[in-house]
């Protein structure tokens, strides 16, 4: 199944020049339509997406401070590709944070917060039976940030975000090339809404802990 192709917003759109400069070529990096390694430069993507170079080169600094390109000298923007070290930090970071946040939690969501998980949730069990791998790992990545999102610290959805941002490609593939992750991660989730609504905070940071860990197991080569 191929990824969906991005959608450029339209010039018209109130949006400034700049984010949606920024907007544009970052769904171009997630969706894969930017490849990890493609090399390009400023006046490249500004013609690819028919703007001037001042706001690609703004959104182009915000790209690098998110570590989704590099700026190499003598070859100009370059798609970052992820080591098996950047993505295990990635995993470690959340493995710190993810268990603070659902015990701080636990029994504490509202009705609402509650709903909105329980739907996601849905969604994603659709999802896994339909086998539509770009709606399962965005599925996926949206529960915890939903979870973030509750918890309401505005730093810790900033890095979650970026987090998120920079493995969704690699996710991906891992997601094709071991289709029954989705069952289990469902079945994972699951398991941790349940603790949390329950109140359970001990266990639904032991559940979100083991749930990262097995998606970190899936990157590391065979010992």
């Amino acid at each position: 199944m191929s990824q969906s192709r991005p959608e450029i917003q339209n010039s018209s759109s109130p949006v400034s020049l700049k984010e949606q400069a920024y907007g544009d070529l970052k769904r171009l990096i997630l969706s894969g339509e930017l490849a990890a390694g493609t090399v390009l430069s400023v006046r490249q993507l500004a013609g690819q997406l028919e703007m001037s170079r001042t706001p690609v080169h703004a959104a182009v600094e915000r790209l690098e401070a998110d570590g989704l390109v590099a700026l190499a000298p003598q070859q100009g923007v370059v798609v970052c590709e992820l080591s098996i070290q950047d993505i295990a930090n990635h995993y470690e970071i959340r493995q710190a944070l993810e268990p603070y946040l659902m015990r701080r939690l636990a029994g504490k969501l509202t009705a609402e917060q509650i709903e909105l998980l329980r739907d996601n949730q849905a969604r994603n069990r659709a999802a896994v039976k339909q086998n539509r791998i770009d709606d399962l790992v965005k599925i996926d990545a949206e529960f915890h940030q939903l979870v973030c999102r509750f918890f309401g610290n505005d730093e810790i959805i900033d890095v979650m975000q970026r987090l998120s941002d920079k493995v969704y490609h690699v996710i991906y593939r891992i997601t094709q090339k071991y289709p029954q992750r989705a069952t289990e991660s469902y079945d994972e989730h699951e398991a941790i809404l349940d603790a949390l609504v329950a109140g359970y905070g001990a266990l639904a940071a032991e559940l979100v802990y083991d749930h990262l860990e097995d998606g970190l197991r899936r990157f590391r080569p065979a010992e």
